[in-house]
Parts: C-alpha cells; structure tokens; sequence
C-alpha cells in the first residue's frame, strides 16, 4: 500500500526480456537514489503507480519484475531506456497518509487530451482507455495518475480533469508530460468498491 506522495525518482537503465520467469515478461533496471539494502528484496516498491517487486539490488541501480499483466495494463509496454519514474517505497504502519491510498494495482492508462498552463499550475485532460471506467470518476474524489495522488477537479463524457501545482510538478515526472503521452491510472478504490456495489 503507498499514498500517491512522491519524494523520489529514477532513471530506466536497462529492459530485459526475462528467461527466468514466464514468458512475455521483462526485468526493468531503474537507477536511483532511493535507499534499500538486502532485506528489502521481495518489498512491493511503486514505479510510476505500477507495484513492482524488488527482485536486487546493485550499486547504483535496481531491478523489477514486469509481468505480461502489468505490461499489458501498464504505459511500461511503451517504457524506453533514459525514461524518468516516480518511485515510491511501500507505506509503515503509522506512517502519516498525506495523499490517499493507492494499491499500485493500474486499473488503465489514459491518453493527455491537452495541457493548459494558468499561473504556473497545469490543467490536464486526459481520456481514458477504457470507457467502462469514466462511471467510478467523481469531482474533487482521489486518483493516482503515474503513482501520484492527485484530486479530480471535472469530469466530462469522454475525459476528466486535474490541477497540479508547481510543488507536485517538481518532484515527479508529470512534469514532462506531452499531448498523447500515456499515464498510469489508478482509480481510488473507494469510488471503484461503490460502483460494483450499484451493479
């Protein structure tokens, strides 16, 4: 479990094509800062909203395992060498939750529409791949875009709304984001248990 704050980023190293594990899955080397040792091999770590499982550790740099599921949910089916993530390690109990709780289970990935600049704070578009998901969306309710807690501000027919200030800007990979580019989209999982209960 983490809580979408992000303090952390890193570097895609190297994709690999895994021979030890299921066939059409990969191994991902991310270059960072973020501190593991030895005994945090196994640990759910949150890579750009994706809860990836630390497989080891080297010098500078670490590896995960991308299943064909995550691929195929995932924007990583179009992750390249030299692309930023947002890193964020697996919450403590009584750690404080300053943004909402996020499995790291991407429900979807969802395509920039447009990019409108106001005062330094960006408004961003974005429309989902699956439309089937547009009815778990409501104003001002949480949701993970690239492992970052962010609130919905509109929601439209065909694609919703965010807000994000200069501060979240800085610290995450959002950032860098163009008209088209894919995102990670992680529904918040209270609006997602009540639409099942309305079925």
């Amino acid at each position: 479990m983490f809580n979408g704050i992000i303090y952390k980023q890193g570097i895609i190293k190297s994709i690999k094509k895994s021979a030890r594990y299921i066939k059409g899955s990969l191994v991902i080397e991310i270059q960072s800062n973020i501190k593991f040792n030895k005994n945090d091999i196994g640990e759910s770590v949150c890579c750009d909203g994706v809860c990836l499982t630390l497989i080891r550790i080297k010098k500078r740099s670490f590896l995960f395992y991308l299943s064909k599921e995550t691929i195929r949910r995932s924007n990583f089916k179009n992750a390249k060498i030299g692309k930023i993530i947002n890193l964020e390690k697996s919450l403590l109990h009584g750690q404080k939750i300053s943004g909402h709780y996020v499995q790291g289970h991407v429900d979807t990935t969802a395509k920039v529409k447009s990019i409108k600049i106001i005062e330094k704070t960006w408004i961003i578009k974005f429309k989902l791949a699956k439309k089937n998901l547009y009815k778990s969306l409501i104003e001002k309710a949480s949701i993970s875009i690239n492992g970052v807690s962010l609130t919905i501000s509109k929601v439209f027919k065909d694609n919703f709304e965010i807000n994000v200030i200069p501060h979240t800007l800085k610290l995450t990979n959002l950032k860098n984001l163009k008209n088209k580019q894919l995102v990670n989209i992680e529904i918040d999982i209270f609006s997602k248990y009540m639409a099942k209960i309305k079925k």
